[in-house]
């Protein structure tokens, strides 16, 4: 089976799957989940791929034991992630760009956590790049460890398992044989798609939000009417009178 590398030849899951085994999947899973160099990684492809080579038969492998073993790698990788959150701190905010970090990741994570709370782990688990970098932010922020292995568990299970069985399921149908190109890259999309939502949210939110108060050291509006001049005798009056006085 031929499928369509979105991105990089190396990055095609039928080829990582062909060229690395279940070893490689699980590698993968295990880095996309909480390693700063596992973010570019292609994991829902990958899991859905591999489901279908399973009741295909082009992998030889039982259902049941891959799915265990994928959830057991997604769980480990957020450890790991949250680990390296807790230790490194603040610092990584402050880390320069490279080729394989950019700041705008670890923000949109931030962000992410930030509105959806513990929750954001299951949620993350769906959204490529959000789904590396969200359990380093809740080590950064010190996310109760008994709440994140909790959220942890459960987002590992309903991504690694619930993918690969997706794709175990569609896989026993002729028209995913068929078309699984166009089905890898609506994959893709329908992934990324709330990244896109919220990006369009913000920007709205933008647009529409009303302007900035005027700084507290600079007056609103022109500048008031000089006061008028003193009734005894106009500018200066009294100060004359007390020079008569003298």
């Amino acid at each position: 089976m031929n499928t369509l590398a979105l991105g990089p030849g190396w990055l095609d899951p039928d080829f990582l799957i062909d060229k690395f085994g279940v070893l490689g999947v699980l590698v993968i899973v295990f880095a996309e989940s909480g390693l700063l160099i596992g973010f570019f990684l292609p994991g829902d492809s990958l899991l859905f791929t591999t489901g279908l080579l399973i009741t295909s038969d082009v992998l030889d492998f039982p259902l049941w034991l891959m799915c265990v073993l994928i959830a057991v790698a997604a769980i480990v990788g957020d450890q790991v992630g949250y680990l390296f959150g807790r230790k490194v701190g603040p610092s990584l905010f402050n880390r320069p760009d490279s080729k394989l970090f950019k700041q705008e990741n670890v923000q949109k994570a931030h962000e992410f956590f930030e509105k959806h709370g513990p929750k954001s782990l299951v949620l993350a688990r769906f959204v490529p790049i959000v789904r590396t970098f969200t359990p380093i932010i809740a080590g950064v922020s010190r996310m109760n460890y008994r709440q994140f292995v909790v959220f942890n568990v459960i987002g590992g299970i309903l991504w690694g398992v619930g993918v690969t069985l997706l794709g175990a399921a569609l896989g026993q149908i002729d028209f995913v044989h068929t078309n699984i190109e166009a089905i890898l890259i609506g994959i893709v999309l329908l992934s990324v798609l709330p990244i896109v939502i919220e990006y369009l949210r913000a920007r709205s939110r933008a647009k529409n939000a009303p302007p900035a108060a005027p700084s507290a050291d600079r007056p609103a509006g022109p500048p008031a009417d000089p006061a008028p001049p003193a009734a005894d005798g106009g500018d200066g009056g009294p100060q004359r009178g007390r020079h008569a006085r003298r």
